[in-house]
This record gives C-alpha cells, sequence and structure tokens, in this order.
C-alpha cells in the first residue's frame, strides 16, 4: 500500500487530501487514481511532478519502496 497526499488542482480533482492505493510503481498508481477519480484526475496526474519519499521520483516504471509516500503535484500558478 502506497500513502498519496495531494495538492492544489490534484487535491481538487480528488475531492480529498489523501488516499491509500495499492501500486508497485508510479504507473501502476497514476492509472489507478485516474480510474478512481475520472477524466479531471487523469488530466491534472499527466502534468503532475511526483516525490517519493520526498525525492523527485523521474522512473515511472521502477518499484515504489514497500510503505512509500507519495506527494502528487501538480502544476502551480503564480509568481
Amino acid at each position: 500500500m502506497v500513502a498519496v497526499r495531494f495538492y492544489a488542482a490534484a487535491r481538487a480533482a480528488a475531492g480529498r487530501g489523501d488516499d491509500t492505493v495499492a501500486a508497485a510503481t508510479l504507473d501502476e498508481l497514476i492509472a489507478t487514481l485516474g480510474s478512481a477519480h475520472g477524466d479531471r484526475m487523469t488530466a491534472v496526474l499527466a502534468a503532475s511532478s511526483y516525490l517519493v519519499d520526498g525525492l523527485v521520483w523521474h522512473d515511472r516504471g521502477a518499484p515504489l519502496p514497500a510503505g512509500a509516500t507519495v506527494d502528487v503535484l501538480p502544476p502551480f500558478a503564480g509568481g
């Protein structure tokens, strides 16, 4: 299980600030969240950056650590 924290547009799309999801990779997590929360979330996830246990995670096919916390960071507006 992976703990997921949503910020900004991801939080709005999910309708909550966090979730717990069974996923082995970031690709799997993104697919599961998109299926669970719909097209708006899928669009937000496509533009988002991800932190896994506080570290930027670029390899979406790499295994997630057991019990990881994933932060979903959509692009932020402003200066």
